[in-house]
């Protein structure tokens, strides 16, 4: 089973190419909305350095923006 977690805000396009590119691939996933929970954000800063979004949270490896392929290297098969 595979655990991936999306964090997002309202306002980034590259948020929903995510989610979206996500459904296609049939890969459940948990979003965590920076905007409405700035402490997930700031927990989010404090555990990969970065700030922007989004980030996805695939097995416990990081991916930085929309980058399917790197996505599906940490899913597992």
């Amino acid at each position: 089973m595979n655990e991936v977690t999306v964090y997002t805000t309202n306002t980034c396009p590259y948020c929903h190419m995510v989610k979206n590119f996500l459904k296609k691939q049939g890969l459940p996933f948990k979003e965590i909305n920076v905007q409405q929970d700035p402490a997930a954000g700031q927990r989010l800063v404090e555990t990969t350095g970065q700030m922007g979004v989004p980030q996805t949270n695939v097995n416990g490896q990081w991916v930085l923006g929309y980058d399917p392929d790197r996505i599906m290297g940490f899913v597992h098969a």
